[in-house]
């Protein structure tokens, strides 16, 4: 596929929106939070259901955000997390990260959560965060790394679903791996002033276990990423029914324990 086109893994199923709605700037952007002030513009690229978005929002309050997404479909669900919440300060467009409808030096901030994993072209895309981002601001860009994910125990079958997703999401047009990538790609965009750190969420709890493991068996059966497993060839039914039942088998492990780490980065135009 063309190097700038890429297919959306998750989809917006339930099963992905229960993870995504669960998103804070606390447990999804604490690395970017202490550049945040009262009055910046902010840019939210792939604000997805707007949880992290609504969070950014209120920080910078009386600043304005502005939410972009490729759906209408999930910025109507973004714009009624912000009216929820009460907040009057963002606004929502559809964009394309690799050419925003921004002239240069708009924002103060641009923020991607989980997104570089899923362009074509992620380098791009950072040319593009970094010039809409204005001289002395940030771009700030967080993604996990899925082949550094990590459980225990080892039950059977959880190996298959980290490899299967690897090789959907690839022959999807994305880098599942993207944690680990995001200082080069930050470099190969032209930016020489960038912070890399990482951090990791931690499923260890038995409500956490269970939902983290609900979700990605519910996921791997009913999302789009399991239309694209099987369109694609990747996995049949039977096989993605068993990973599944692998999911909600270590959900039901009074040790299971599941790291997913996330590579991060600062950068200053």
């Amino acid at each position: 596929m063309p190097k700038e086109t890429a297919v959306y893994t998750h989809g917006h199923h339930e099963s992905v929106l229960r993870s995504h709605q669960w998103r804070t700037a606390a447990n999804s952007a604490a690395y970017l939070i202490g550049e945040l002030r009262p009055g910046q513009a902010v840019l939210d690229v792939g604000c997805g259901p707007g949880t992290i978005t609504a969070d950014l929002a209120a920080l910078v309050a009386p600043g304005r955000v502005t939410a972009v997404d490729t759906g209408r479909d999930i910025l109507d669900r973004a714009a009624a997390t912000a009216a929820e919440r009460g907040l009057e300060n963002i606004e929502f467009a559809t964009a394309d990260v690799h050419a925003l409808d921004f002239p240069d030096d708009s924002f103060d901030v641009v923020h991607a959560h989980q997104v570089l994993q899923h362009v074509g072209d992620p380098v791009q895309a950072l040319r593009e965060m970094r010039r809409v981002c204005r001289p002395g601001g940030v771009v700030a860009a967080r993604d996990s790394d899925y082949a550094a994910m990590t459980w225990y125990p080892e039950v059977p079958g959880m190996a298959q679903w980290q490899e299967l997703y690897g090789r959907v999401a690839r022959a999807n047009g994305g880098e599942p791996d993207a944690g680990r990538r995001l200082l080069s790609w930050a470099r190969q965009a032209g930016f020489t002033d960038i912070t890399p750190t990482a951090a990791a969420w931690c499923f260890a709890t038995p409500e956490n276990r269970a939902w983290w493991s609900g979700l990605w068996a519910d996921r791997t059966t009913a999302s789009v990423y399991a239309k694209l497993a099987v369109d694609g060839g990747h996995a049949g039914a039977e096989q993605l029914t068993a990973v599944a039942a692998a999911w909600r088998a270590w959900g039901e492990e009074p040790d299971g324990w599941f790291m997913v780490p996330h590579g991060e980065v600062l950068c200053r135009p």
